[in-house]
């Protein structure tokens, strides 16, 4: 059986490391596996399900795409495309809201989270933002979708939404029960500057972050700055329990180099941040550096992003317009 990926990325502003080594490196991994079809959107839906900038949207959904370019995503071999073009997405979530139960979204986490205090004036989407998460991803009738733990519980409420649509309309089977991909040694990379934080886009701190927008300078001094401890490097990973900043750049060197942190501790054992952040700078250029260049390519050429999403819209439309109106004539939508 084909394994069909779905995932996404939101165009808000500073696009980062943490998106590169938790989201973006594992597409192109995704992409290059056999049997795999990959289908990667540019979700700008859910974007504004917070106030955003109408010029700065549009700017940054072409930034998502040329990351994705960058990264290695071939659009030949994968479809890449904006969300808001495939109207399936906006309509099977309807039809899905009709389905889920408010208990189901009362338990996210998430939205608790990102509303805090001010709950009852969060927008509606923000509150029911899992379920179009969920449109997303059986509109296509995605079989996995790579996640952060910070997304785990939606995936689980995509599912759960998926059995429960089945049941209710006798179509077993119809909507596949999507398995998360999760893993990968950095698959949460945090924050620079505090270990205990998720490195952010909204982080007003901009050393808390590495941004694909930043020049190879400017990754180099953010490396050199990040902030570790007193003690020299570790020599068995059980020493990193409560040195977050240092477990957090051990990880950064561990994902892109390919080796584990227990290789990475061995190397550095006993060593001081003077020889170790060097090594990290060397081989983040080394590993982000062309990605970097690349991306600045693409958007010196906003043409040639927009050609490419559109392609991906058709090609997303192509696919999705089938299952929603299968979606539709199992509901009893007359047509």
């Amino acid at each position: 059986m084909t394994k069909r990926v779905f995932s996404g990325v939101q165009p808000t502003a500073n696009l980062h490391l943490g998106n590169y080594l938790g989201a973006i490196k594992r597409f192109v991994e995704l992409q290059n596996e056999p049997g795999t079809e990959c289908i990667y959107c540019v979700v700008d839906l859910h974007a504004i399900t917070v106030p955003q900038d109408p010029e700065k949207l549009r700017a940054q959904t072409r930034e998502v795409a040329a990351a994705y370019l960058a990264a290695g995503v071939d659009p030949s071999r994968s479809i890449i495309f904006v969300q808001s073009n495939v109207s399936a997405h906006a309509e099977l979530a309807w039809i899905l809201n009709c389905v889920a139960r408010m208990g189901w979204l009362e338990r996210m986490t998430q939205f608790k989270d990102k509303a805090g205090k001010n709950a009852e004036r969060s927008s509606v989407g923000l509150f029911d933002y899992p379920v179009l998460m969920a449109a997303d991803i059986l509109v296509y009738k995605a079989t996995h979708v790579p996640v952060g733990e910070d997304q785990k519980q939606h995936l689980e409420l995509a599912r759960d939404i998926a059995a429960r649509f089945n049941t209710d309309f006798n179509v077993e089977g119809f909507f596949p029960l999507p398995d998360p991909i999760i893993g990968g040694p950095a698959a949460r990379v945090m924050n620079l500057q505090d270990g205990l934080k998720k490195m952010s886009k909204s982080d007003p701190a901009d050393n808390s972050r590495i941004n694909l927008t930043d020049s190879v300078d400017v990754l180099v001094r953010k490396i050199k700055k990040a902030k570790t401890d007193m003690l020299p490097m570790p020599s068995h990973v059980d020493e990193l329990h409560d040195r977050p900043e240092v477990d957090n750049l051990i990880r950064i060197y561990a994902a892109l180099s390919g080796l584990s942190k227990e290789a990475v501790v061995a190397e550095f054992a006993g060593a001081g941040f003077g020889v170790f952040k060097p090594k990290l700078a060397d081989l983040a250029v080394e590993s982000l550096g062309p990605v970097m260049t690349a991306m600045a390519r693409y958007l010196d050429d906003p043409a040639q992003i927009d050609a490419i999403l559109r392609t991906g819209a058709e090609r997303a439309n192509a696919c999705a317009q089938p299952i929603l109106a299968e979606t539709k004539k199992a509901v009893g939508f007359w047509s």
